[in-house]
């Protein structure tokens, strides 16, 4: 399997592509990564240096890959956190030059918006870009319950409602919703779930909740459901090894006491996962 990654990018720590490749890596899956920022850090630091890569100087990337003859190998292309509408059209562009040269390559959108605790985090244009002209010729999009209220218009808490949303996100254009970080009112004290839900119906996986918030978990989260999507046509394997591989990544992460994902020591937990955890139909 070949992915095309256009996602951000640090030099220390793990979030984007920074995060999403090496994990795709150690599951056998070949990434062509193409980066749209170049930064020292993430920002949830407050500081940073370095750059954002001009629209144009991405879009040269991905044509020089497509003049190598690599875009008929492509099986997913695979976004992440969009800087700017121009890097929308970009990638956009980027998912119809692939499917006119391989038409069973599938988009994966992860349409990152914010969360309920902070809000929107990103440009006010960039939550309407993703609505209306990036998550309509998605085929996968991983949202959490917050980003998925935002583009249905909807807020979803219980079960009920979120499968609600999640249909409404469907009939956008996705065909396989993937909805992280679901709490419902309901639940397990300490635990959190996530949902996926495609036209083979919908499961929903419950992990303990841990007390740690890291960033580029949900760039890893998107990029192993994809792949193990792509790779079964699954939903609930899918969903089982990605909340497994997942669970011990952040677990592993919390017990270091680094700030940062521990994603090399955790790379056993990506080639091998314990599958501790199980999807329960919903639907």
């Amino acid at each position: 399997m070949k992915i095309l990654s256009i996602q951000s990018a640090v030099a220390y720590g793990h979030v984007g592509n920074s995060a999403a490749v090496f994990p795709l890596q150690r599951i056998g899956v070949e990434v062509l990564p193409v980066n749209t920022v170049n930064f020292s850090n993430h920002t949830g630091y407050g500081a940073w240096r370095g750059s954002l890569i001009a629209p144009e100087d991405v879009h040269d990337v991905i044509l020089g890959i497509e003049e190598r003859g690599v875009l008929p190998q492509i099986d997913v292309v695979l976004s992440g956190y969009q800087g700017g509408t121009g890097i929308g059209d970009v990638i956009v562009d980027a998912v119809r030059r692939v499917k006119a040269a391989n038409p069973s390559a599938i988009y994966a959108c992860d349409p990152v918006m914010g969360n309920a605790k902070s809000g929107c985090f990103v440009a006010p244009e960039i939550p309407v870009l993703l609505r209306d002209r990036v998550v309509p010729v998605a085929d996968i999009i991983t949202p959490n319950q917050f980003e998925l209220g935002f583009l249905t218009g909807t807020e979803p808490t219980t079960l009920e409602s979120t499968l609600a949303s999640v249909d409404l996100a469907r009939a956008m254009g996705p065909s396989t919703v993937l909805v992280t970080s679901v709490e419902r009112p309901d639940r397990e004290p300490g635990t959190i779930e996530m949902l996926a839900v495609d036209a083979a119906g919908a499961w929903i996986v419950q992990t303990p909740h841990l007390p740690f918030k890291a960033n580029g978990s949900g760039d890893v989260t998107a990029a192993l459901f994809s792949a193990h999507y792509r790779a079964t046509g699954d939903a609930a394997a899918a969903l089982e090894r990605t909340a497994s591989s997942v669970f011990d990544l952040i677990e592993l992460t919390h017990q270091s006491g680094e700030r940062e994902l521990q994603l090399v020591p955790a790379q056993k937990f990506y080639a091998d996962p314990r599958m501790q955890f199980t999807a329960r139909r919903v639907r």
